[in-house]
């Protein structure tokens, strides 16, 4: 079918039920492009139509450059969204009748760059995946509005977004090689001996608690690396660049309150995605294995080892297989540390202000009126050296409250209004000075890794004999008969990322991945390597929803707090 069938329907469609909108299903070839409308949404208050257009490589004329690499096409696909939805704020009328009608949108993301279903480029055409609300009088077409809409509107939206040479080509490049620079950053910084680098002149801090976007005024203070830490990195776009390179080990972040510790963490557990250009943290870079750790009162705990943090509960209560219902602040986060070492972290993040205390320090004070034999509890503290040393896993800790891990650190960094500086000497002198006869606990390591594989009957996608997966904000999972709570799961960044979480859990079922002999790594390493190969799309279909790739990290955090998840014995390694 071509525009005039398209066009001839719409007429035909004036005034009809709604329903009746379900006729437009179908391919239609313009001129210059192909529009697949994929689903008709059933009622004007339901989720809107969802729609794709294609241009053909001959007109839309994106040079290999652009996509030579994975990284690369992720951030021309992720530029060309967002061209588009700029697009929709001055070509799309807006609110056309009752319900949903004459919305048009795109999934175009936030302040980072993320794999996405909503833009496609390949060597063949290039393609978007967008929402439309088709317009509605009351509940019944709206023929003529819903015409100006796909014959006038959607075309000058694919006009400003799908062919190179109406976009503007420099930004394009440089986004697209500010995304290949992070990654070149991530990767190579492991041979400098580094867990992350902040370069000097990022802006670190946020517009506002509600807003990611970067702070900007008289008051912002750009970030400076201190001498004692700074490294030039060798990028393949911006060429050399100075910051602060922190090493691998047990680095401190001290200060007093209000002076940017949290928010250098913040941008930290963000470095592990690349960035947009004019966001400020385009050149802060962390490993992407770093995972940030907090205490979760009140999650669900599926036979995990905690014994490195937590042993003797009182009345015989074992640790080295625990579950509970219901965590305490220092169960759930000796949890959260074992679950993402499982999944491979070697980077932990931390901050104080979300962590338990008990969990974190036990100072001499309270171990002489506490006996050892009564506190099942062996903080972190003591295990943090252990976890470098046996697995090397680096941490890095926000600490404002206790002098007691000076000794613990390998760098210890003061930030003094928004300014880092390396006060480690300082603090070891301190320490030395005024070193108490706090007793040492963890003096048998921290022992192996635990492994556990999980069980295809804990993992029920189904409600009422329907599949039932969806997100509810960034948040929430709904799987099956549960809400799957991340609220906690600090580095999820995108609503279409927590989508996708429980649409890939329903994928690796059923390809047979949980197949009760693949530990959770294992399976998760079969369910991204069939997405990394065939594409996010090919894993969890189209039409569908809108979904953007999550971490490994992020995809077992949602399998480790579904309340109906069983697993087999733990396998140390």
């Amino acid at each position: 079918m071509d525009r005039a069938a398209i066009e001839e329907k719409l007429a035909g469609l004036d005034g009809k039920g709604y329903k009746a909108y379900r006729a437009l299903a179908g391919t239609y070839r313009f001129p210059r492009f192909t529009l697949y409308i994929d689903h008709v949404q059933a009622d004007p208050f339901a989720r809107p139509s969802r729609l794709r257009a294609r241009v053909g490589q001959d007109l839309a004329g994106f040079p290999t450059e652009l996509t030579s690499s994975h990284v690369r096409r992720v951030a021309a696909e992720d530029f060309i969204a967002r061209a588009f939805n700029q697009a929709v704020t001055t070509v799309v009328k807006g609110h056309r009748g009752t319900g949903k009608s004459g919305f048009i949108g795109i999934d175009s993301g936030g302040q980072e760059i993320l794999e996405r279903t909503a833009a496609v480029i390949t060597s063949e055409y290039a393609e978007l995946r967008f929402a439309a609300g088709l317009p509605a009088d009351g509940r019944r077409c709206a023929g003529n509005e819903a015409s100006a809409m796909l014959l006038d509107e959607v075309p000058r939206l694919i006009e400003a977004a799908l062919y190179f040479a109406d976009l503007d080509r420099s930004a394009l490049r440089l986004h697209v090689d500010a995304a290949d620079d992070q990654e070149h950053m991530r990767s190579h910084m492991g041979e400098m001996g580094l867990v992350a680098f902040i370069a000097d002149g990022s802006v670190l801090p946020r517009e506002s608690g509600i807003s990611d976007r970067p702070l900007s005024g008289d008051s912002l203070i750009t970030f400076a690396s201190p001498p004692e830490l700074s490294v030039k990195l060798e990028l393949p776009h911006q060429g050399r660049v100075a910051g602060m390179g922190i090493p691998e080990g047990v680095t401190l972040v001290v200060g007093g309150g209000y002076h940017g510790k949290s928010t250098l963490l913040r941008a930290l557990e963000r470095g592990v995605y690349a960035h947009i250009p004019g966001d400020g943290r385009e050149l802060v870079a962390t490993r992407g294995d770093a995972v940030k750790i907090r205490s979760e009162d009140g999650r669900r705990v599926e036979k995990v080892n905690i014994s490195p943090f937590i042993a003797n509960l009182p009345f015989g209560v074992g640790t080295d297989s625990f579950s509970t219902e219901n965590a305490s602040g220092s169960t759930s986060q000796a949890t959260n540390i074992v679950e993402a070492l499982e999944v491979g972290s070697r980077l932990l993040l931390i901050d104080e202000d979300t962590s338990a205390t008990n969990f974190m320090i036990r100072d001499e004070l309270m171990q002489q009126l506490i006996p050892a034999e009564k506190e099942p509890i062996t903080p972190l503290i003591d295990q943090v050296r252990n976890l470098y040393l046996e697995h090397g896993v680096s941490t890095i800790l926000v600490m404002g409250g206790s002098g007691d891990y000076f000794e613990t650190a390998d760098t210890i960094i003061a930030m003094d209004e928004y300014r880092p500086r390396v006060v480690t000497g300082q603090a070891r002198e301190i320490a030395a000075r005024w070193r108490d006869r706090r007793l040492q606990q963890g003096a048998g390591g921290f022992g192996p890794i635990q492994r556990r594989t999980p069980l295809a009957p804990g993992i029920d996608p189904f409600r009422g004999g329907r599949e039932k997966i969806a997100a509810k904000g960034l948040g929430t999972v709904l799987f099956g008969r549960y809400a799957v709570d991340l609220t906690q799961v600090e580095q999820l960044v995108d609503e279409s990322q927590t989508r996708a979480i429980g649409a890939l859990v329903a994928y690796a079922l059923k390809q047979g991945f949980i197949d009760g002999e693949a530990t959770i790594s294992e399976m998760i390493d079969r369910v991204l390597a069939n997405v990394a190969g065939d594409g996010l799309e090919a894993a969890l279909g189209l039409p569908g929803q809108d979904y953007a790739l999550p971490r490994r990290y992020e995809l077992a955090a949602m399998l480790n707090r579904l309340r109906s998840f069983q697993v087999k014995p733990d396998v140390a390694s």
